[in-house]
């Protein structure tokens, strides 16, 4: 079956990280061994759970509320196995669409009250509610009932397979129903998107826009003592200045540096670089939703004069790898086989010659929350003007153009993805079913064929 899909470029190392090391010397302002300090590119955009499908966002939300289950860690790194997290055990029936969960006990909100099937209740009913991206996860028509205060029952309208392991995602955390009692009035979206009600290690102490989200430990958690007793992200919108800090210890974790800045770090000796595969995906959004580029042709031409290569080897240093199909590779149910575009600037023309109506002029939005998309829109501006097409570049904050995204309003812009659950369901259906097109923060593309 033939779909739309952004132009394909698939990048699987990106989730690089630079973490101070012990061999710093003492003339640095070195961080204090029991705090941690983050640099990110960005705000968050928003820190609901219920909302956001931003991994930005998730630096705060995934430490400071819980979910069923959880991601195994072994050995130090993450897996795709999942294990309880305030789910004590689970059972399912025969038919897969009644599960049933059994809560651990002692675990609590950081305003010390308890954690309940009833908390577990509310919060799902209120992410299916607001009907944001994160419920896109979840079959809709799932039911959540209270079997008594320790136990929870979820009754699926038909089998689900990935279901377990979706609950293990930033959108099935579960949210202190006091502060959704207190907030009743706009189902506390606006309370939840500044700041935090869950029953995670950490809780946001405050946010100062533009300069720094400081987490400190939940005094209630229920697991083990959080290792830092304070988490500050500071916000540093220039990689330069993250990587001097990161250098100078005034960070232990930089976020987001580009590929090229890797090599150069490596050779200072002054901080560990960590460098991994990972299944994050940086897409170009086609918005077929609208004229032009609801012209398959003009999809196609896009898609045949983008430098993929050029990109991968060039701004990624090759520390990434060009999509072939929709699924990337190190996912069950990629296709080593499936059908990949290349730059071709005669295919190009050739499909840009079918279009009925030829663009002049084109958006491209993208932010500097990722320092590799102004080189990538730079690379897509120069090739498509070969075709005769201008490509006006907006540069926006990250927020900003998630709305825009969000809305529509755009004819190409750029982001990264990566999957919310272990399953090719977050690169599959989510992308590809016509009900999802209009989930939050989500592209309006992957409707029409485009061959």
């Amino acid at each position: 079956m033939n779909m739309t899909r952004p132009a394909s470029l698939g990048f699987r190392p990106l989730l690089l990280a630079a973490a101070l090391c012990a061999a710093v010397p003492s003339a640095f302002a070195a961080v204090p061994k029991d705090m941690l300090v983050i640099g990110k590119a960005a705000d968050p955009q928003t820190l609901d759970p219920a909302v956001t499908i931003d991994n930005n966002d998730w630096t705060v939300t995934y430490p400071a509320y819980q979910r069923l289950v959880k991601y195994k860690t072994d050995n130090g790194k993450g897996s795709t196995d999942v294990e309880g997290d305030l789910a004590e055990n689970w059972q399912a029936s025969d038919d897969g669409k009644t599960w049933t969960f059994t809560l651990r006990k002692g675990a609590q909100f950081d305003d010390g009250s308890p954690v309940t099937a009833e908390a577990v209740k509310l919060s799902f009913e209120r992410l299916m509610r607001i009907k944001q991206g994160p419920s896109e996860a979840f079959p809709s028509g799932l039911k959540v009932d209270v079997v008594d205060p320790a136990t929870v029952r979820f009754t699926l309208p038909e089998s689900f397979a990935p279901f377990l392991h979706t609950l293990a995602n930033d959108g099935a955390s579960i949210i202190n129903p006091a502060v959704l009692k207190a907030n009743a009035a706009d189902d506390a979206r606006a309370y939840l998107a500044e700041h935090t009600a869950g029953s995670g290690a950490y809780s946001l102490q405050r946010w100062q826009k533009g300069q720094q989200l400081v987490l400190v430990p939940n005094p209630h958690f229920s697991g083990n003592k959080p290792a830092f007793k304070r988490v500050t992200v500071k916000i540093i919108g220039e990689s330069a200045a993250r990587r001097l800090q990161l250098t100078k210890g005034d960070l232990d974790i930089a976020d987001a540096l580009p590929v090229d800045q890797f090599a150069a770090l490596k050779k200072e000796d002054k901080v560990t670089v960590y460098d991994y595969p990972a299944l994050r995906v940086t897409y170009l959004y086609l918005n077929n939703s609208k004229a032009p580029m609801n012209q398959a042709d003009l999809r196609r031409a896009v898609s045949w004069a983008t430098d993929y290569k050029g990109m991968v080897d060039g701004i990624l240093g090759g520390n990434g790898k060009q999509m072939r199909g929709p699924i990337p590779d190190g996912m069950w149910g990629y296709d080593a086989s499936a059908m990949q575009y290349s730059l071709d600037l005669d295919k190009a023309k050739a499909a840009l010659d079918k279009v009925a109506d030829k663009p002049k002029t084109l958006t491209f939005l993208y932010s500097d929350n990722d320092p590799n998309w102004e080189p990538i829109a730079l690379s897509t501006q120069a090739n498509l003007q070969a075709l005769g097409i201008q490509v006006k570049l907006e540069k926006l904050a990250n927020a900003t153009m998630r709305e825009r995204v969000g809305k529509g309003d755009y004819d190409i812009a750029i982001g990264n993805w990566s999957p919310d659950f272990a399953d090719p369901y977050m690169f599959m259906n989510y992308w590809f079913e016509s009900d999802k097109k209009r989930a939050a923060g989500k592209p309006c593309v992957l409707r029409q064929p485009a061959g």
